[in-house]
């Protein structure tokens, strides 16, 4: 019997024939397979010192971007046919942080060895990811630059815990994978960090520039000035972004929220301004936990910022 309005289980979406969203473009890894981004999902959220679900992250984001079209109207641009590669999510192990690292260090790295993709998009997790994922690239290409959107230096001490979210770039700085001059942290917010930890931001060489700098200064005009100097010192501009930079007015599925953030639109800005670069090569997105947001308002906004700097 056949039957006249009747679709399998969860296909009923309303689907109009000039639209094509974002989720559509999405194509699973297969060997040969080019294409012009891959994206790997790194659901690990066990390292975070706030109670998280991140790991749940890789997944809200990817259904996210079916909530918005290809067609670019600012742009007239319509990337109907860009071909994303999603290589899938890591399996995490259960109890072991470092096994766990290790895991997320050995996919990436297998991502880049297939060499099929230009441009490649990590989604965490917490942001302990980071310190993997940055070592992976640095192995495969060298000296690496990094633009850190964050509220918290993230260089907190090793021996109170362990690698955890708050370890990944005093790990990266240490183990001489990343050097001092080479990270910039934008948007690092007042009453959020150890004077501790931003002295030692400022000795190892990190060029920080709180929310204060991003006020006088201009956001874009700020990562215009340090992509510059990047590009004439490093081989691939590395952008990290955690959600928490935004405030909690427009970020509210962060485990660590606060007020006096960027809005949205200073990040989205910021990231297409980055993203222009022909050195930047990559991101990570982290720090997104959706059983703290509302109507997946912040997995939106990483969708969209995975889109700013996609759609370039």
């Amino acid at each position: 019997m056949s039957f006249q309005y009747l679709k399998p289980a969860g296909s009923t979406l309303f689907k109009d024939r000039y639209t094509q969203k974002v989720d559509e473009n999405l194509q699973p890894y297969d060997q040969g397979i080019k294409g012009e981004v891959g994206i790997i999902g790194l659901p690990s959220s066990k390292s975070s010192i706030s109670l998280s679900m991140a790991q749940e992250a890789p997944k809200t984001i990817r259904k996210a971007l079916g909530a918005f079209s290809t067609y670019s109207l600012e742009k007239d641009e319509d990337y109907k046919d860009m071909k994303i590669i999603d290589f899938g999510d890591v399996a995490v192990h259960p109890t072991s942080i470092e096994e766990t690292l290790h895991r997320l260090n050995t996919s990436v790295t297998e991502m880049l060895e297939t060499k099929a993709c230009e441009k490649h998009v990590v989604i965490g997790g917490d942001h302990g990811i980071s310190y993997p994922s940055i070592e992976a690239f640095h192995n495969k290409f060298g000296r690496i630059g990094v633009i850190q959107w964050d509220a918290h230096h993230d260089v907190r001490n090793l021996k109170d815990g362990g690698r955890t979210n708050g370890t990944p770039f005093r790990s990266l700085l240490e183990e001489g994978i990343l050097n001092g001059e080479d990270l910039v942290q934008v948007g690092i917010r007042d009453f959020s960090n150890a004077k501790e930890y931003g002295d030692y931001a400022k000795k190892q060489g990190v060029h920080v520039y709180t929310m204060g700098d991003v006020e006088d200064k201009g956001l874009n005009s700020i990562i215009t000035q340090e992509m510059d100097r990047l590009a004439k010192e490093v081989h691939l501009i590395y952008l990290s972004v955690d959600m928490d930079v935004v405030d909690q007015a427009f970020a509210p599925g962060c485990p660590a929220v606060g007020p006096g953030g960027l809005t949205s639109r200073e990040l989205l800005s910021s990231i297409s301004q980055a993203a222009k670069h022909p050195l930047v090569k990559t991101m990570d997105i982290v720090e997104v936990d959706p059983s703290k947001d509302v109507r997946d308002i912040t997995s939106r906004l990483a969708a969209h910022v995975m889109m700013r700097f996609m759609f370039q």
